[in-house]
Parts: structure tokens; C-alpha cells; sequence
């Protein structure tokens, strides 16, 4: 089954089941500073698990884009990948175990054709307080596995959450296609990596929430929350060995083999595979607003375009080339994300342009890398001046040195590198390395307040500075806000007194913040706004603040502008090229 008809197969299904379709959110999160990029289907429904009426209902599900960058160096085997999709059923607070597992195991089976001889599952086998979750086996037993199927693991296999420190959490069910190789050992199960398992599908019961103690209690609101990864599910149902060699490969890889001259074989599969990933990732980076920067997802995205640039070069072909990779990506994927094709002049601009900042280096800096290996005698580490003059000169990432180095049997002497250009370095990989405590998981009363301001000084923004502006980001904690508009100048400082005094005037004047529900063609006519207009379903949530704003949103807000207290800017500076960025606090001064 190839990928447009999965999605839509899984999409029906649960509709038939009373299931509200939502879209895919933005793949730069909302207000999280957790992690840089939507990494899995669930997250932008955190707030929803936590409690939060959804405007669709109780039961949702969707197809979701992804990315995860903490594997990036794996990419070029059979199943790593930076971007995927992930398939989701919800429950928010409505059906739980036994209904979940069924429609699983009856989609799998009457929709996707597998036999129950080609399944296995696993459940949580209980830790401290918490008990085996036999209910789980005893529904898959219901359905016809036997107790050779069933295998029970710890936290690590089995055990979803919390977001942050504290949140809703619960044991998992996993389900996974056995392709009937014969078992590497007695102990070998889902767990094993031997490849007679693949993972298919995770379905998750939050039923737990963690306090500040540590303490797991029973919640009130009990969820289910399932992903089913569309490039895994391709691969097995198309019957293919990887990933790269299903369906939503074929076309970028046909393009790659016309472009380059040389065919998806031999030595040149790795190189093809690692293009073809990250020139899909940064298509859908670029789509949802980002540009190549120095920090952040912007820095990522900049890793992403230099990689594939490099291995490009591996196969031998020395242009300029992305832009016709990037017509291929959106035309495949357009009708499922319509953002690729509105944004499709953006996407190719912006990527072309990095493209050719690097390809202007990339031959000069490999000859000196080669250099370098000269000089470095019989050492068999480089040393972290050579490899910093190597990025100050060239603009070669450390990452790719690293590489570099690794394939000729070297390493690099990071300590001596960060030593030399620590303060560059932390401010570039801040953004992937770091992460906050609370998070998704952390609507409280300060990270409330952040996000009910920023909607005032978006409002303050149009109304002093230019009507145009819009937002490109938001990511708050719980001690500042941080908020990313397009503008193509440096604000004056009357401008900002004037945008502070706009925020403040609107908390002085205690206005209510009031939201509706209501059909997001009416909420848009209405002139709400939306920063990512395509996560929203067919009923949105709109908050309005008498006649000062108006937009679509799902976040946690104040009931009235007086509990923000007041507001400050404390920077405004460039985030990106023709991208501004204010950092601002609430409260008392």
C-alpha cells in the first residue's frame, strides 16, 4: 500500500469510528521550549491531554509531520530518517484499552492484510508502585494472540511520559510486524534488534500523573494516544527491505539518478539515501518559515542543506541542484500539505541561496581538509585550532570535520575546538542540546500570562510598526517570552517604547479575554489570525480581547489583562535574515 493510500485508509477508519480529522500541526511547536521541532504526533495535543476542551471533540486523528535530529549521523541505512509521518488516533478522556487495542488490531488486519501469525506485541511489566498491566495482555488475548506473542518490558520499552517533570503518563502497548526469521536466541523478542521485529504501531494509556514529588496518581481525564509511523508502515506493506526504497522515495531518487548521472547502487546508496532525507526535511522546515541561521531550528536546517551538499559532491556532481529536488518533494506531497505549494517560491529562494553560500566554500574547504591531513603527520587526532580555522575560514560545520575526520580513521579534539570558540559553539548547538523543565507540560500561572501578552504585542506589532508583520515563532518559558516576526529593520527605540506602552495600556485596562468556538472560515472572516493556519480543524478556538486582538489559538490564557501585571521588553534583536526577535517578561516592576 503506497503512502497516499495508507494515509487516507487510516484517516476513514477512524472516521468511521467517530473520529474528527485535524491537520498537521507546524513543525516548529508552539510556545515549547522542550525541543526545537514537533517530534512526535502527540505534541501539539499536549495541552488537550492535560485537560483542555478540544474544539473537534474527544476522539481525533490525523497524519502529523515530524522531525527528529538526534540521529542525524544515522541517516543513510535502511530506516533512519530526519523527517516522517506519524498516524494518530486520540482519545481525550472517552474510550480507553479495549477499544483501542480493537480498532488497532482490526485496521491492521482487515485494512492492512496482516495475519495474526505476523504480529507480536509488548505491555509494561510493572515497576514500584505501579502494577503489570495485565488488562492489556488479556485484551490481546481476546483477539486471538497467544502467550508466545505477548512480551512484557520496563519503563524504557514500555512507558510513555511525562512531557516535562510533571504531566500524564502511562504504560504503552507496542505492536510489531514479525517477518519469521527464525529467533536469534532464547531471549529474543520485540526488544531484540537481530531484525526479526519491526516496530508497527504504539499505542499509549495515559492514566497517571506525575507530581513534583515523583509521585504517580491515577488522573481523572484517562487518554489514549497512538502513532503509527507512516515510512515504517510503507515498507512493510509495499514489502520493501528500507525505507529509502519505498514509494515516497522513488521520485526524489529517480530525480538524484538524472541529475547526477549515477545510479542508486553499490557505494553510492548511502549518499543517495542521505540527500534524499535531508532535502526532504529542510522542503518541510522551509515550508513552515524557517530560514538557515547560526542558532536554533535554523541552524539545523543550515546542517541539513550543507550535508547534502557534501554528499552530493560524493557522487560527483559539482552544481547547483536543490531547487529541482525541492519541485519534486512539494508536488509529491503538496495535496496532503498545501503549505509546500504556498510557500513553494519561498522554499526554493531560500534554499538555493544557502545552497550556493556553501557551494562556494565546499570545494575550497575540502581541499584544505585534505591539507590538514598532511599536516597532521601520524597523529591520529586534529587538533581543535585547525579545525576551528577550517570553520572561521570556510564555514565548515565542526559536525562535518568530524565526519570527515571519522572516515579517514581520525577524531577530532572537540575540547580544544569548544575551548577556542566556546561561546559561537554553545550559542549554535543551545537550541538541539538544551532543554527546559516543564515545557508542554507546564501551563503555569507565569507561562500563562507569557502567552496571553504575546497576543498583545503581535497586536502591537501591526498596529505601530507595519500591519503586515507576522508571526514566524513564539517559544516561551516560564521566566520570559521570545517572539519572531517578519520585518526587515531594526526597530528605533521609540518604537519599542511605543509597542511596551500598547501592551501596558491593554493590561491597565483589564479586559477580558474571551474565547468562542466557532468554523474556522468563520473565525478567519471574522479577521482572527493564525500563525499556522493549517493545524487547525473545521472548529477552532478563537481569543479575543475587546478590540485589540483577535486570534486563532489553543494555548492556556489569563481570564483578564490585569493578571499579566505589566510588560517589559528586555532585547530586540535579528533572528534571521528579514526575521526580528523581541524578548520580553511580565509582571510586576
Amino acid at each position: 500500500m503506497e503512502a497516499q493510500e495508507l494515509r487516507e485508509a487510516f484517516v476513514n477508519f477512524f472516521k468511521s469510528k467517530d473520529h474528527a480529522q485535524i491537520g498537521s500541526a507546524s513543525l516548529i511547536p508552539e510556545n515549547d521550549p522542550t525541543v526545537l521541532f514537533t517530534t512526535a504526533g502527540m505534541h501539539p495535543l499536549v495541552p488537550y491531554l492535560l485537560g483542555e476542551k478540544h474544539p473537534m471533540g474527544k476522539r481525533l486523528c490525523d497524519f502529523q509531520k515530524c522531525i527528529r535530529t538526534g540521529d542525524i549521523e544515522e541517516v543513510g541505512d535502511n530506516s533512519h530518517l530526519t523527517f516522517f509521518e506519524m498516524l494518530g488516533n486520540w482519545s481525550l478522556g472517552d474510550y480507553f484499552k479495549k477499544e483501542s487495542i480493537g480498532w488497532s488490531f482490526e485496521f491492521l488486519t482487515e485494512h492492512l492484510g496482516f495475519t495474526i501469525d505476523q504480529l507480536a506485541v509488548t505491555a509494561f511489566e510493572g515497576e514500584g508502585d505501579i502494577p503489570r498491566d495485565d488488562e492489556t495482555a488479556e485484551i490481546w488475548k481476546s483477539h486471538g494472540f497467544k502467550d508466545e506473542q505477548i512480551f512484557f518490558y520496563g519503563r524504557k520499552d514500555n512507558w510513555w511520559g511525562p512531557a516535562g517533570v510533571t504531566g500524564p503518563c502511562g504504560p504503552d502497548t507496542e505492536i510489531f510486524f514479525d517477518n519469521g526469521q527464525p529467533k536469534c536466541s532464547d531471549e529474543c523478542g520485540p526488544s531484540c534488534h537481530c531484525g526479526k521485529y519491526t516496530e508497527i504501531w504504539n499505542n499509549v494509556f495515559m492514566q497517571y500523573f506525575k507530581d513534583e514529588n515523583g509521585k504517580f496518581k491515577p488522573l481523572e481525564q484517562k487518554n489514549v494516544d497512538t502513532g503509527m509511523g507512516l515510512e515504517r508502515a510503507c515498507c512493510i506493506t509495499e514489502k520493501k527491505s528500507s525505507v529509502y526504497d519505498t514509494s515516497l522515495f522513488a521520485g526524489i531518487i529517480a530525480k538524484l539518478e538524472e541529475i547526477s548521472g549515477k545510479k542508486y547502487e553499490g557505494e553510492n546508496i548511502r549518499s543517495f539515501r542521505i540527500v534524499a532525507d535531508h532535502l526532504r526535511a529542510a522542503t518541510f522546515i522551509l515550508g513552515d518559515g524557517v530560514v538557515p541561521s547560526k542558532v536554533g531550528q535554523g541552524y539545523i536546517l543550515r546542517r541539513l542543506i550543507r550535508r547534502a551538499s557534501r554528499y552530493m559532491s560524493d557522487l560527483g556532481y559539482d552544481g547547483i541542484f536543490m531547487e529541482q529536488i525541492c519541485n519534486v518533494i512539494i508536488e509529491q506531497y503538496g495535496s496532503s500539505y498545501p503549505e509546500l505549494i504556498r510557500e513553494k517560491e519561498t522554499i526554493c529562494k531560500n534554499i538555493t541561496s544557502e545552497e550556493e553560500k556553501f557551494h562556494k566554500t565546499l570545494t575550497k574547504g575540502l581541499r584544505r581538509f585534505n591539507e590538514m591531513l598532511k599536516e597532521n603527520g601520524d597523529s591520529k587526532v586534529l587538533d581543535g585550532e585547525m579545525v576551528f580555522r577550517l570553520y572561521d575560514t570556510f564555514g565548515f560545520p565542526v559536525e562535518l570535520t568530524s565526519e570527515l575526520a571519522q572516515e579517514h580513521g581520525l577524531t577530532v579534539d572537540m575540547e580544544d575546538f569548544q575551548n577556542r570558540f566556546r561561546q559561537h559553539q554553545d550559542k549554535s548547538r543551545a537550541g538541539a542540546e538544551q532543554t527546559f523543565k516543564g515545557g508542554l507540560a507546564d501551563n503555569s500561572e507565569e507561562t500563562t500570562k507569557l502567552h496571553t501578552a504575546t497576543h498583545l504585542l503581535n497586536a502591537a506589532l501591526r498596529e505601530i510598526v507595519d500591519p503586515n508583520i507576522r508571526q514566524k515563532g513564539s517559544n516561551i518559558t516560564a521566566d520570559r517570552l521570545r517572539f519572531d516576526f517578519n520585518f526587515d529593520r531594526k526597530l528605533t527605540p521609540e518604537e519599542l517604547a511605543a509597542i511596551e506602552k500598547f501592551v501596558n495600556d491593554a493590561i491597565e485596562a483589564k479586559i477580558p479575554v474571551v474565547c468562542t468556538e466557532m468554523p474556522v472560515d468563520e473565525a478567519k472572516a471574522s479577521g482572527a489570525i493564525g500563525v499556522f493556519d493549517n493545524k487547525y480543524g473545521a472548529i477552532v478556538k478563537v481569543y479575543e480581547i475587546g478590540n485589540v486582538s483577535r486570534e486563532l489559538c489553543g494555548g492556556p490564557h489569563v481570564e483578564n489583562t490585569g493578571d499579566i501585571q505589566g510588560f517589559k521588553i528586555k532585547k530586540e534583536e535579528s533572528s534571521a535574515a528579514g526575521v526580528r526577535r523581541i524578548k520580553a517578561v511580565v509582571g510586576k516592576f
